[in-house]
């Protein structure tokens, strides 16, 4: 099954977490995983993606091919070529029909997951300092449908492309 949204437009959640479900510490990722970033690259490419504003300054810029959208509380932040909005209502609005991702960070996460109808995770099989965190996954919610298992030879861990569909 292909790790994208479904034709119907559907709000995707795409992470990395370690297996404490941290997902970042001091608004950087903690881990150094080239292959994570090109399966994120591949995912959200010709995708609209939606991310707080802290997120947003982590990367510095937008993502080339993919329609940027920040939420943020301050109406005077603004950055050429990112739509900014106050909440992620508003930003489901904007991309209501089209196959869109949320990417963070913990707060957006936190607040998507009750909307969101797949979950894209890069399951990294070590843990690290991290002072952000993914909210756990309730399998009550969320049915396995999809695991490729990798190993980071240069990093010395296991890690798993994983789609969680809504049940």
């Amino acid at each position: 099954m292909s790790p994208t949204p479904s034709a119907s437009g559907a709000l995707c959640v795409i992470v990395a977490t370690d297996n404490k479900h941290g997902i970042g510490i001091n608004n950087t990722l903690p881990w150094h995983l080239p292959e994570d970033l090109a399966h994120f690259k591949r995912t959200t490419s010709g995708h609209p993606i939606i991310m707080g504003r802290k997120t947003f300054d982590s990367i510095g810029r937008p993502l080339p091919n993919r329609r940027n959208i920040v939420i943020t509380r301050n109406r005077e932040w603004s950055h050429a070529g990112v739509e900014t909005v106050s909440s992620l209502q508003d930003a489901a609005a904007l991309v209501a029909g089209t196959d869109s991702f949320i990417i963070g960070g913990a707060q957006i996460y936190a607040e998507s997951l009750p909307l969101a109808t797949r979950l894209i995770v890069t399951e990294i099989g070590k843990s690290f300092d991290c002072d952000a965190f993914f909210p756990a996954i309730d399998h009550q919610l969320w049915q396995e449908v999809a695991r490729e298992t990798h190993r980071s030879e240069s990093q010395e861990f296991d890690y798993a492309f994983v789609t969680y569909e809504r049940r």
